[in-house]
């Protein structure tokens, strides 16, 4: 009885003294850090920091130590002196690739594109999808048209095979006027975004339509480390200029604003007269409950003239320059507000619920001329394009710790297109209506459920998923004899399994197989009565993520992916129609090596076999396909105050039409960036194609008729690239 009297005594005598030790870790400017861990070297235990910089440290005593440490900051032991809530600093240091270990996670890319955001800044919107390894992109209408997208041999046009969102709200648009997927990303301003979240292949169950090749998810800052405005001057009357401004920063809310405003004649001997307007302002919030809040606010506007796609024919013979025009009256305008709000609540310990909100006004009007004066030989060809829709959507996803080994997910979300007086029409001079080729209204919508499981054991995750996806297609042809609301209907049920093996912190083992799917044009479905509207995807990735070295990364894969429905751009039709079934296989790389604190070196290079299963050998080639694409560059990152960057892009030729007998010639292009940081004002340069090559962004097989021709001519078009192109930058911060 005594014995046992003394044991109580000494445990109530712990009990007093262990408890839980509260702290807040910030950085030298004041501001918090998530994700920070706080070990208790004496009791084992520890906690990470929450987006606030708070920590709760349980089981902890006087006098013990605590080890404070963060990718990027110098490594504090803090000893626990009093109980009181203590705030922690943490100095930042060099950038070390050693640091960053092999988790057991199945989005591993993402740690990739944190890496290169941190040594390689955003400069331009391109530069935002540039950062997906393997992914190049055109421009072929004077800067403001969404970019033709380049993915593991997919020529995506604006976004067929490729899904692209922002804070959750989804970029592309379904049914649109000048492409199925279109994604115009240009209302990003790049200087908010905070990371990006991408992956190839169709394995995940929350990514839905669009997403075969891959998806690319970007999320903005939710507060700002300062305010700024920058200052960018260039080559052919190029402007740029860029303000932040931080509005509230205190311990549980914040809020900024940031506009961007860019004008820009380009290259092109026919003025661009460019100009593009960006404003973007976000408020987060964390409540007394634990719940986060997010919502923003953006309003994009843009207008622009363009050269168009010139035929080969015409620059060889004399008639125009390498950057000439054959029509400079093509060009366009378009806007986008958006209205976003996130909202994560937390139920429990171990669950909560996130939710999405969004509603977009969209507007969209290009003038384009493809075949000059084929069709028309005495008004020209030209062409408007015309988009005028309300996007309304949401998305909620439980999500739920189980044990320690299970995790469950179950979402499910709605999006809504209702677009009004979409057109096609033969125009003059950008103001005559010559004919109305297609005009009518889209209403579709996607329902939409899924589901996954995680299951961890020992060195195994193992991660199967299946989503559902019901379309309604809604059209109304305003040119039809009889007006009339024609309805088709589909569903598609879409499998995911994925399977990841970390043998330790420096190697790991993936396998990842799924089934997605590209929803087909609203005007084609209705036509085709809802009959292979849906074209699923089948793909696989074997692969790894290694560490041979504590500086060095390398990720690679040998990768299948099956199309059910091809989309084919027709050139002197200006669509895209739908043709057979494709398949696609290949090989991905990836490296990553840091050789000294300030330098390193990244590359990224992809092989693709793309071709039509149902075709005859010889005759099987998918136009535009990519076969190797290849990026690699040397950076310097806080080198006595200068950072800059040297990158090399390479796109080899690629088939032009199905036999091959026509070849799109490839590319190599270098870009140069420094930049020189003294207190709060830093200089920079950024040079795109520093060694003037002549090149061709993009490039199509088109049968076109100039005005002196009496017979037409099938031919390489393109849309020169940009030659030397210098501009220099002005920061100032506070």
């Amino acid at each position: 009885m005594k014995h046992l009297f003394l044991f109580g005594v000494m445990l109530f005598s712990y009990a007093l003294q262990a408890q839980n030790i509260k702290g807040v870790v910030n950085d030298e400017n004041g501001k918090p850090l998530q994700e920070v861990l706080i070990r208790n070297l004496n009791s084992k235990t520890h906690a990470h920091s929450d987006n606030y910089g708070k920590f709760i440290v349980e089981n902890s005593n006087l006098n013990d130590s605590l080890e404070v440490s963060k990718q990027g900051f110098v490594t504090q032991r803090v000893k626990v002196d009093h109980t009181d809530s203590f705030s922690i600093t943490l100095n930042e240091k060099p950038f070390l690739l050693e640091e960053v270990t092999i988790t057991n996670t199945l989005k591993y890319l993402n740690t990739i594109s944190k890496i290169d955001l941190e040594i390689q800044p955003i400069s331009n919107s391109q530069d935002l999808m540039r950062k997906v390894p393997g992914l190049f992109i055109g421009q072929h209408a004077g800067g403001g048209k969404a970019e033709q997208i380049f993915l593991r041999g997919f020529d995506c046009d604006h976004g067929t095979d490729i899904s692209v969102s922002v804070d959750g709200m989804p970029v592309n648009m379904v049914s649109h006027a000048h492409g199925q997927g279109y994604a115009d990303l240009h209302f990003v301003i790049p200087e908010t975004v905070d990371n990006i979240d991408f992956d190839k292949g169709s394995y995940f169950a929350d990514k839905g339509d669009f997403t075969t090749a891959g998806y690319i998810g970007f999320n903005t800052k939710k507060a700002l480390d300062k305010s700024s405005v920058s200052f960018e001057i260039g080559q052919f009357d190029t402007f740029r200029t860029v303000a932040l401004f931080n509005l509230l920063n205190k311990e549980n809310q914040s809020a900024y604003f940031a506009g961007e405003y860019m004008m820009t004649d380009g290259y092109f001997d026919a003025p661009q007269n460019f100009n593009r307007i960006n404003l973007f302002g976000k408020y987060a919030a964390k409540l007394n409950s634990g719940d986060k809040l997010a919502i923003s606010l953006s309003h994009f506007t843009s207008k622009w003239d363009a050269s168009g796609q010139i035929p080969d024919r015409a620059v060889n013979d004399g008639s125009i320059s390498h950057f000439g025009a054959i029509d400079s009256n093509e060009g366009g305008n378009t806007s986008r507000t958006n209205l976003n709000l996130q909202y994560d609540s937390k139920i429990d310990e171990v669950s909560q619920i996130k939710n999405t909100a969004f509603i977009s006004k969209y507007d969209f009007e290009l003038y384009s001329n493809f075949t000059f004066y084929l069709n028309d030989p005495v008004n020209g060809d030209q062409i408007k394009q015309k988009d005028n829709r309300t996007i309304v959507g949401f998305q909620s996803e439980y999500d739920r710790k189980l044990n320690d080994k299970w995790n469950f997910k179950l979402g499910a979300g709605l999006r809504n297109d209702n677009n009004k007086d979409v057109e096609l029409s033969h125009t003059l001079n950008r103001s005559t209506v010559l004919e109305y080729l297609s005009l009518g209204n889209v209403n579709q919508t996607n329902l939409y459920s899924y589901t996954g499981l995680e299951f961890i054991s020992g060195k195994w995750l193992i991660n199967p998923g299946l989503r559902f996806d019901y379309l309604k297609f809604n059209y109304e042809d305003q040119l039809a004899p009889e007006l009339g609301n024609q309805a088709q209907t589909k569903a598609i049920v879409s499998p995911k399994l994925n399977f990841l093996y970390t043998q330790n912190n420096t190697l790991q083992y993936f396998l990842k197989l799924g089934k997605g799917f590209h929803s087909n044009d609203a005007r084609v479905v209705i036509v085709q009565k809802a009959q292979e509207i849906l074209p699923e995807s089948y793909g696989a990735d074997l692969g790894i993520n290694w560490k041979p070295f504590p500086r060095m990364i390398i990720n690679s894969a040998i990768w299948y992916l099956y199309l059910a429905q091809e989309f084919v751009y027709v050139g002197d039709e200006a669509v895209v129609e739908p043709s057979g079934k494709t398949e696609r296989k290949g090989f991905d790389f990836g490296f990553r090596y840091q050789l000294t604190n300030w330098l390193f070196w990244n590359t990224d290079y992809t092989y693709t076999h793309a071709r039509a299963i149902d075709e005859s050998k010889g005759n099987d080639y998918l136009p535009l396909a990519p076969v190797n694409t290849l990026t690699s560059g040397l950076s310097v990152k806080d080198l006595k105050g200068f950072s800059g960057s040297l990158r090399t892009r390479f796109l080899g030729d690629r088939p032009a039409n199905e036999d091959n007998s026509v070849v799109a010639k490839g590319y190599c292009i270098t870009d140069f960036s420094v930049n020189y940081q003294i207190k709060k004002v830093s200089i920079g340069l950024n040079i795109d194609n520093i060694f003037d090559t002549k090149w061709k962004e993009t490039q199509f097989l088109t049968e076109s008729r100039l005005a002196n021709e009496t017979d037409p001519v099938e031919e390489i078009h393109f849309t020169a690239g940009t030659p030397f192109n210098a501009r220099l930058i002005l920061k100032y911060s506070w």
